[in-house]
């Protein structure tokens, strides 16, 4: 059972491809961690997932960038996207409802914010741009045997 899984991911469409499988196998008490410098697909890592653990293409999935958290209701529970870029360390998090929101699915761009409530078990994944518009590599780890269902 691989540790840590990396990907080539070609195009957006590869990238949500992966989020759906992602979306998948998740379930309730999850986090995925999603790091990267801006541009690199976090966002659109988010908004795939979210879609497809919906079952609905069309869903509105506005970017937390400013509300720092946006809820779904999903077939199999809620979950939250937060975006952390703005936030200065955890103490901020308990207003934005991270401990209930961890009861549901949790989606975090710029998890380094998270410090002492990084959850340990959660996937993580780095995503780095690579030369030619959308490519980028993914760098997965955490998840144990779900780990390799992310493969493809």
């Amino acid at each position: 059972m691989p540790e840590t899984l990396t990907l080539r991911l070609p195009d957006l469409a590869a990238t949500e491809a992966l989020a759906a499988r992602a979306a998948a196998l998740a379930r309730p008490g999850d986090a995925l961690l999603l790091e990267g410098p801006l541009g690199a697909g976090k966002s659109a890592f988010c908004r795939a997932f979210l879609r497809a653990a919906a079952g609905d293409p069309a869903l509105e999935v506005p970017s937390p960038s400013f509300t720092l958290v946006q809820g779904y209701e999903l077939p199999h529970g809620p979950a939250h996207h937060y975006d952390l870029y703005r936030l200065s360390g955890p103490e901020e998090l308990e207003e934005l409802g991270w401990e209930e929101a961890r009861e549901g699915i949790v989606l975090v761009e710029w998890p380094d914010r998270l410090g002492w409530l990084m959850p340990e078990d959660a996937l993580r994944i780095a995503l780095v741009p690579l030369e030619g518009g959308d490519a980028r590599a993914a760098r997965l780890s955490g998840w144990g045997a779900r780990l390799a269902g992310l493969a493809g």
